[in-house]
């Protein structure tokens, strides 16, 4: 597994950030749907009288969604937002969903809640690429990661508060929220570990419980296996050896050795006896645990298996992979069949009776015919073979051109997804993307709005790039990237107010050209603007956003001593107004990711923040942006040049010296400039700190060249507007665009790392 940085600021990351990242994710107008590929699903058979399952899949877009399932029909019915990357693994204990990402935490909600994650499990030091629960005992559930760790959860304890005093229960009740007195003991309906155990007890940062830890691994989990009872547990991984634990005790049982390569697809028989394993050395294995060893192995694929599902009498499997095929075996006479091919490779399956629902790299699911309930039927339609014993068997037969017909050409139904972007390019006024999705398709986004401007179907990426460059240069105020499919915006303090812009250039009406437009503050006000509304609004405190729930120390801390933030009201109050140019919709909302003092990171919509997120959920700079306008101190915010006459000129040498004007200085104003000195020989005056002129330098005969607009010619000025001199300003022998900036003067035709050197001329009238 290829290690990519996570769309947040991962708790595990070596290098240490300066401040909290603040990160906005751009969502499609059509929110309902994944758009990126789909790594797990899980099956709710129906509990209630109206006869619905549920479809729970979980995406690299970092979203879960459960989808209402009919005979010939799927919609949406819920999305669970809280991770902050890959959703990699989801399992169903009673009621409760659990799921697993590469954001290092294990979550749980109400599988048929509106979304709201109730708890974050923070256990795991890298990423958690697995899980598997006890179908009969429906508090029991693993999890497993990169970090070679092995969790053995009692979901109903980590969900339930530790027992306290009738007076501690109810100071922390007052405060909305309910915290262990002592978070480094263990919960007590855990068993008792003793010292000669192979069981590691970690504090757990959710309110005290510790889940069982059962070591051994020494490189990454790829997959778990539980039996019914929930009292045997198997893992593998990247030691190509399957670990069996006793999942009560964490007791290591027993090490069996066979596979060539990672093991990345367990599943157990309900008893437990048997085990099935594939593998990236291409083999499906049956194990005999009692026996303690491999009974049959079968190949069938050409290529690594990733995925297994079973019959529920487990006499057949289901078996899918990178080789893009879908393949049942009957374990006891080793025929096998080709029950269709995808497009992608095939990552996780899940059977719903005589069906079985197919998870791909792709953002849409695919439903299939399986015959669950009785797989011969399928095996009467002809075009079996026999399983090999030796991986080479497969592979060479499928090079000799005898590959099988595939049983079923088309799936019964899908889930359609939007295509994932997997191309961008960040023009250069930084405020538009070009991006390439999946499809081919190519559009232009707004990041300052989160909308597309411009769709511009199937056309040449690199041919539209160049289409739109602009000789332009503004300061990088965000980066950008697109793991989860989709645009995610990462602003980092002091950084990203780096960049500003007149407010003429937004069409802002009434507004002075003089008057500038910090782009970062401008987009954050326009992200927390529903939030602002709401917290004039809020009445009391909650638990934190994720689902984290405070230690008695941290609500004590929070309860006695200020904020950081000290929040100026007529200043907030003033700040509350948005910009069109920064209004984000509100009907495909973006997401926030980000973290404050407390908690760890967590992702949420703009439209379901509720007013009561304060400085242990956003970065303080965030706050004390939005709520004060306050920014961090900026730096290379001016730009130094001298202003000489064009060589061979007669006109005359208006300045002595170097000057500084904002980066964001138009050429205009500067020919407004010359204009002024050459009509009325204005020399600056010393010491003179007049706005919209030069200053003569107070320093080393330095000048500052400050704003210069309309407003930079006096009253006495407009007697000779008709006949003043046209004045032209030039850069290495090249005349400038009176609109251009000194940033972009210095970046396009400059082109060295010496301060600028502008050159002026009078053009003479014919």
């Amino acid at each position: 597994m290829h290690r990519v940085g996570s769309a947040g600021n991962a708790s595990n990351s070596s290098r240490p950030r300066k401040e909290k990242r603040f990160t906005y994710v751009l969502n499609d107008a059509d929110d309902t749907k994944h758009c990126a590929g789909v790594n797990c699903l899980a099956v709710l058979k129906s509990q209630s009288s109206d006869g619905r399952d549920y479809l729970f899949t979980g995406s690299r877009d970092g979203t879960l969604k459960r989808w209402a399932l009919g005979d010939d029909s799927v919609s949406c019915s819920a999305t669970f937002e809280s991770h902050i990357d890959w959703v990699n693994d989801v399992v169903l204990a009673g009621d409760t969903l659990v799921s697993c990402s590469s954001d290092t935490t294990v979550k749980t909600w109400n599988c048929l809640s509106d979304g709201a994650c109730t708890r974050t499990l923070r256990q795991h030091s890298d990423y958690v690429l697995c899980l598997s629960a006890a179908d009969k005992n429906s508090n029991i559930v693993a999890s497993g990661g990169l970090g070679g760790e092995v969790f053995i959860w009692d979901i109903e304890a980590a969900l339930t508060p530790v027992a306290k005093s009738v007076d501690s229960m109810e100071e922390d009740s007052s405060n909305g929220m309910i915290a262990s007195a002592n978070p480094g003991l263990p919960i007590t309906s855990l068993r008792s570990i003793g010292s000669s155990s192979n069981i590691s007890l970690h504090t757990s940062q959710t309110h005290g419980y510790s889940p069982v830890a059962a070591k051994g691994h020494k490189e990454s989990v790829y997959a778990l296996a539980m039996n019914e009872s929930g009292s045997l547990l198997v893992s593998g991984g990247t030691e190509r050896v399957l670990r069996v634990w006793d999942a009560r005790t964490g007791a290591k049982n027993m090490k069996l050795r066979g596979h060539t390569d990672n093991i990345r697809a367990l599943l157990l028989d309900p008893t437990g006896r048997f085990c099935l394993s594939g593998s990236s050395d291409s083999m499906i294995r049956l194990w005999d645990l009692g026996q303690q060893r491999c009974v049959h192995s079968y190949a069938v694929h050409t290529d690594s298996v990733w995925a297994l599902a079973s019959t529920p009498t487990f006499s057949h499997v289901y078996s899918g992979g990178r080789d893009l095929s879908l393949y049942l075996t009957d374990l006891a006479t080793r025929e096998s069949l080709l029950l269709c091919t995808k497009e992608h490779p095939i990552l996780q399956m899940a059977l719903q009776d005589d069906n079985i629902w197919i998870a791909t790299t792709d953002s849409s699911v695919h439903r299939w015919q399986a015959e669950g309930h009785n797989p011969q039927k399928v095996f009467e339609r002809g075009g079996s073979f026999l399983a090999g014993n030796l991986s080479f068997t497969r592979a060479r037969a499928s090079l000799e051109g005898s590959t099988p017909v595939p049983v079923y050409k088309e799936p019964s139904l899908t889930i359609p997804g939007i295509p994932g972007i997997v191309q961008h390019k960040i023009l250069n006024n930084r405020r538009h993307v070009l991006t390439k999705d999946t499809a081919g398709f190519v559009k232009l986004w707004e990041i300052t709005r989160g909308i597309v401007v411009e769709d511009y179907g199937k056309v040449s990426f690199e041919e539209k790039k160049e289409e739109l460059f602009e000789m332009v240069s503004v300061p990088a105020w965000f980066t950008m990237d697109t793991r989860l499919g989709c645009l995610s915006v990462h602003l980092e303090s002091p950084q990203c107010f780096s960049a500003e812009m007149y407010a003429t250039d937004f069409n802002i009406s009434g507004a002075s050209e003089e008057v500038k437009i910090n782009l970062a503050q401008e987009t954050l006000r326009g992200l927390l603007t529903h939030w602002m509304a709401k917290r004039r609004q809020r009445s009391g405190p909650r638990l934190s956003v994720n689902g984290d729930v405070p230690s008695s120390k941290d609500v004590s801390i929070r309860t006695h001593t200020h904020s950081r933030i000290e929040v100026d009201d007529g200043a907030e109050n003033h700040n509350a107004m948005v910009h069109p140019s920064f209004e984000f919709s509100t009907v495909s909302p973006p997401s926030i990711i980000t973290e404050g003092s407390h908690g760890g990171p967590w992702r949420k919509k703009i439209t379901d923040l509720d007013g009561t997120e304060d400085e242990k959920d956003f970065p303080w700079w965030c706050l004390d942006c939005v709520l004060n306008g306050r920014m961090p101190l900026r730096e290379n915010t001016k730009c130094s040049f001298y202003l000489q006459p064009c060589e061979g000129s007669n006109t005359q040498v208006l300045t002595q010296g170097k000057l500084s004007a904002p980066r964001i200085l138009r050429i205009n104003k500067v020919v407004n400039y010359v204009i002024e000195k050459i009509v009325l020989d204005k020399v600056p005056v010393d010491g003179s700190n007049s706005e919209h002129t030069f200053v003569s330098g107070v320093a080393a005969g330095q000048s500052q060249l400050s704003t210069l607009g309309d407003g930079s010619f006096r009253s006495g000025l407009k007697s000779w507007q008709k006949s003043k001199p046209s004045i032209e300003i030039l850069c290495n022998n090249q005349v400038l665009s009176p609109e251009m900036s000194l940033a972009t003067v210095r970046a396009y035709i400059w082109k060295k790392p010496e301060d600028l050197v502008l050159n002026y001329g009078v053009m003479e009238h014919n």
